[in-house]
């Protein structure tokens, strides 16, 4: 059976792209209330992501800033939502 590719959506930024890429992988997702991006902490689907951004970056693009671009929106995004309630530990 031929298998095609399915084509990601046209994203105009890398950050847009990492970003595109990190929740295609699972790497992250939305708080269902607020919409803010949120890192679930699973190891695998980061290392999918960058294995995505390694194998497929985009168009001018080198592999390397695919996916220093990919870390760097990890790094900027926290995994609890900021405008959700926080339970009190003191």
């Amino acid at each position: 059976m031929l298998m095609t590719k399915e084509r990601r959506p046209a994203i105009r930024t890398m950050r847009g792209l990492a970003i595109s890429v990190l929740q295609e992988a699972g790497a992250i997702g939305e708080c269902g209330a607020h919409g803010w991006m949120q890192d679930r902490a699973d190891p695998h689907a980061r290392e999918r992501a960058i294995d995505t951004a390694r194998q497929d970056p985009p168009a001018g693009t080198s592999a390397d800033e695919a996916v220093a671009e990919i870390r760097n929106v990890l790094d900027s995004i926290g995994d609890t939502c900021p405008e959700c309630p926080q339970d009190d530990l003191g």
